[in-house]
């Protein structure tokens, strides 16, 4: 199978400029645009790949999570979901594990 073709790409890419022109035109959020319209139980797995890689990937331009540089780049995506779920469902989610957090040991 052949790769795109470089105006492919740059068709592709525009099309993501235009389709983010739309949603924050409409005033919404990817995470309502991105909302599964089915429950599904929160496991390990999911929330790392639904929550935690997609947010790392925006903010940090990073794949996996073995790409994340110590204490910094980790406290930037955790804060981020921290606030989100604060602001969004109430909830206050676990402190990061750490040596320091008594309840939060690894």
């Amino acid at each position: 199978m052949e790769k795109r073709t470089t105006q492919q790409n740059k068709a592709l890419h525009l099309f993501f400029r235009q389709l983010a022109a739309v949603i924050n035109e409409a005033g919404l959020d990817l995470t309502e645009v991105l909302t599964p319209a089915v429950n599904v139980m929160a496991t390990e797995e999911n929330v790392k790949e639904v929550l935690w890689k997609p947010l790392q990937k925006v903010l940090l331009n990073t794949k996996s999570t073995t790409e994340l540089l110590k204490q910094e780049e980790i406290d930037k995506v955790y804060d981020v979901l921290n606030k989100h779920f604060a602001e969004n469902f109430l909830l206050t989610i676990p402190p990061f594990p750490s040596w320091e957090n008594e309840d939060a040991k690894v």
